[in-house]
């Protein structure tokens, strides 16, 4: 059984079913706004209080007090010294890269004066509080804490308050060991839309934030919705996304578990084919029908195959990159023998993998770009999670007597044109 449609570009209604196919919105329901609203609105006036309810309600643990909810940063340092050697040299060999890949986005500041003598510049300062949700409970997700807290750090935020849910009181020792590796300065254990209120509000235990970053579940997705303009929010992001552009050298197989990298997140997930053979195509399915039993996420992969997922025929490379572009992936893979030449006409794509050797999972871990990247298409007009985005950009503008002068009329005539007498009056005075 082919779990995966097979779409041909010369088919007249081709058009029509990818973007059907493409076609995906969060059906958040009215019940869960309005809980999420009430969660939000219980801890903006009762703080401290509202958490420990909600800790005790829904991670079936007791805090008595909001202390009860901090670890400290020596719980962390202990944790990373605790970890088994093999773990431990991944996690390093991991924040190293993602330090190294960094370091090179990091924004300068910078200035210059023109011909009448005015500086003008742009001056760049890191956020002074960011808050970073990592998902916790039973599932580690380290590789989050690196990918959120890591630009964070080199962007020279001072403070990182990271906030984790802890069900039955469990703290995850992969979490706590990363966030002393990426610069983390405060843990809390609090999770799900209280986490979010918590940042966005601040109450007595949890200062209050300038912007939120970090995934979550649907909970912590519209609480970040709804505190957004009150704090930063890093993206609202939609299902895992994954395309694949293949010239049908590399083997099915590997093709395939690219796929199932990505459809073994949710069912919502999205992986799609784009190849220049029929016969490989099919290659590429029986690779599936046989893989798929072993995955331990099986029925997921199936899910969201069946429902999201599509091989495409394409004529060439170039109809493959007007597709991609119009797809606008969370990731692209570019599975051919000379992807380079390929990147002049891809516009749209969160991050770019290219050649046989590289799977996208080495993104996810460890390459060093960050994993946190735009989805549903977004990658259109944004762009993957980094340095920048925790740095602030402040114009600069200083006049001297002569270019006051200069200046001024340029103002005074333009704000008299627009009735504003005040503005005007205020550059002719200098």
């Amino acid at each position: 059984m082919n779990l995966m449609r097979i779409l041909k570009t010369d088919d007249p209604k081709f058009e029509d079913q990818l973007d059907n196919l493409l076609a995906w919105e969060a059906t958040a329901e009215l019940k869960l706004n309005e809980q999420v609203a009430d969660i939000i609105a219980n801890v903006r006036t009762q703080g401290d209080t509202a958490l420990l309810e909600y800790t005790q309600r829904f991670d079936a643990w007791h805090p008595n007090t909001g202390a009860d909810l901090s670890i400290h940063k020596s719980r962390c340092d202990q944790a990373l010294a605790n970890l088994a050697a093999p773990e431990r040299t991944a996690l390093n060999h991991a924040a190293q890269r993602i330090y190294a890949y960094a370091e090179r986005q990091r924004l300068e500041s910078w200035s210059y004066t023109d011909s009448d003598g005015t500086l003008l510049g742009q001056q760049i300062t890191p956020l002074e509080r960011v808050g970073i949700y990592v998902p916790g409970g039973k599932a580690a997700y380290p590789s989050s804490v690196l990918m959120n807290a890591i630009p964070a750090t080199v962007a020279g935020v001072p403070e990182l308050i990271m906030v984790t849910p802890t069900p039955q009181g469990y703290s995850n020792e992969l979490v706590l060991a990363a966030a002393s590796l990426a610069g983390v300065t405060k843990v809390f254990a609090i999770g799900g839309a209280q986490a979010i209120a918590a940042l966005a509000y601040g109450t007595a235990t949890i200062p209050r934030v300038d912007k939120i970053v970090g995934p979550g579940n649907s909970y912590v997705a519209a609480a970040k919705q709804a505190v957004f303009g009150q704090v930063g929010i890093d993206m609202l992001a939609g299902p895992s996304e994954i395309l694949i552009i293949c010239d049908g050298a590399t083997h099915p197989d590997w093709i395939a578990m690219d796929l199932f990298s990505q459809a073994e997140h949710d069912e919502d997930a999205q992986a799609i084919l784009i190849s220049l053979d029929l016969d490989y195509i099919h290659q590429v399915q029986n690779s599936i029908e046989r893989l798929l039993p072993t995955m331990e996420r099986h029925q997921i992969i199936a899910k969201a195959l069946q429902t999201r997922g599509a091989c495409i025929l394409v004529k060439d490379l170039a109809e493959a990159c007007t597709i991609a572009n119009h797809i606008a992936p969370e990731h692209l893979e570019l599975s051919v023998a000379d992807p380079q030449s390929l990147l002049k006409d891809i516009r749209h794509a969160g991050a770019i993998f290219m050649g046989q050797y590289t799977a996208e999972a080495l993104g996810d871990y460890c390459a060093g770009p960050n994993h946190v990247l735009p989805t549903s298409r977004t990658a259109r007009f944004s762009s993957p999670l980094g340095v920048y985005d925790f740095q602030k950009r402040t114009s600069l503008i200083m006049a001297t007597s002569t270019s006051a002068k200069i200046l001024g009329n340029t103002a005074t005539c333009l704000a008299t044109s627009e009735g504003l007498t005040a503005h005007a009056r205020s550059a002719e005075y200098r």
